[in-house]
């Protein structure tokens, strides 16, 4: 069994630590939010009796406040006093380490998605920092540890990055019935060097981007032989953070995005995804009403890295001049022109959106290369068609 690397001084978190984390979640969301419905109810309801009975039901709703007030403190005192409990047996060493797994692994790569700006902020042990990943571990960028994780290093690295609240693993997604993930099959055929990486996606994008720059600068400095290109593969928020970081200088001798020729997305929402923008405005409309408004704010407990899929990257962030740029998409019709297609494209992202095409204005990558698929969101992970046309992009 593999064992995921941390840095150094960090605890590896476990499942208790998770179990704790639901608790706090249990509290905070779903306990407050059955409290604040209650409370909203029991107001009207309160305020219409006392109407109708002439102000004679005071006594009535005093004792219903206060027992109702006794009831929700000693089920919320109980679910901190559990949270704490399982964070102490878990600082013990006792139970299983999460990462220990792989279910495990994309669990915490699911929790980062949602709430993973928290975590950071906390310090949590459940944070994911970015990382290079190999068999389920992170490769310290250091000449040892790298040549170690790939003996067969080449100078062409093709870089993987995921999606939201997705983890490395999911693009090896089918990979038996299509023959393989597309990073072996580019080893095996056209000697690229595929590299995973796993990302907190619940951090602002921009963040990720500042984050994965120096990653690269780390990278290409201490890899086993010289890098002589780089190709950058992201599916869905991956492939944001990826175009975000080449515009990130950093202070390297040798800037890693001068070796950089391809940048390949995969239902990106380059013009943001409508699904957020839907529980934006339903998180408005629930807000209305006291009665809804807790539930509006259960649609709110969402991470910075989600907000950030409502519009995309901000319109001047720049292409690189020297790489060319491979955009595909999925949709849920066969025909791209279907008004499905135009709306809810692969269910996640619309197909003008991951094309970067606007209804006004010039397109974002004039002179792409452009794919397009039928299939849903995840079918982008691993497709005969897309590996095709990857396979010949990198040439």
């Amino acid at each position: 069994m593999t064992t995921a690397a941390v840095p150094p001084g960090r605890p590896r978190a476990g499942l208790l630590s998770a179990l704790a984390l639901a608790t706090e979640t249990a509290d905070e969301v779903v306990l407050g939010t059955v409290r604040d419905v209650h409370g909203a109810v029991a107001r009207r309801v309160w305020g219409l009796t006392r109407r109708l009975s002439a102000g004679s039901a005071g006594a009535s709703e005093h004792v219903h406040g206060g027992v109702s007030a006794a009831v929700y403190a000693g089920l919320g005192a109980g679910l901190r006093a559990t949270s704490r409990a399982l964070r102490e047996a878990d600082r013990r060493g006792v139970g299983s380490r999460i990462e220990d797994s792989v279910r495990g692994r994309a669990l915490v790569s699911a929790v980062n998605g949602l709430i993973g700006d928290r975590l950071a902020e906390q310090d949590s042990e459940l944070a994911i920092e970015l990382a290079v990943r190999r068999r389920g571990q992170d490769v310290p960028l250091h000449p040892e540890p790298l040549a170690e994780a790939f003996p067969a290093a080449t100078g062409d690295l093709v870089v993987f990055l995921h999606g939201l609240g997705e983890s490395e693993s999911l693009w090896h997604l089918r990979a038996a019935e299509t023959g393989g993930s597309y990073g072996r099959r580019l080893a095996a055929e056209s000697g690229w060097t595929p590299v995973y990486l796993r990302a907190n996606t619940g951090l602002p994008i921009a963040d990720n981007a500042v984050a994965l720059a120096s990653l690269l600068d780390r990278l290409v400095a201490h890899w086993p032989t010289d890098v002589r290109r780089i190709a950058l593969v992201g599916h869905s928020m991956g492939g944001l953070i990826m175009r975000a970081a080449c515009a990130v200088q950093t202070d390297a001798e040798r800037h890693w995005n001068t070796l950089v020729t391809n940048v390949v997305t995969l239902g990106a929402p380059h013009l943001g995804a409508p699904l957020e923008r839907g529980v934006a405005l339903g998180a408005r409309a629930l807000g209305r009403l006291p009665e809804s408004a807790p539930f509006g704010r259960i649609l709110e407990y969402r991470s910075v890295g989600i907000l950030d899929l409502r519009a995309g990257l901000a319109q001047d962030v720049q292409n690189l001049p020297h790489a060319r740029y491979h955009l595909v998409a999925a949709t849920l019709a066969g025909s791209p022109r279907h008004p499905v297609s135009e709306t809810l494209g692969d269910l996640l992202v619309p197909y003008p959106s991951a094309l970067g095409r606007p209804r006004r204005g010039p397109e974002m990558f004039p002179g792409a290369d452009t794919l397009h698929i039928k299939g849903d969101h995840f079918d982008l992970l691993n497709h005969p068609e897309v590996y095709t046309a990857m396979k010949g992009w990198l040439a």
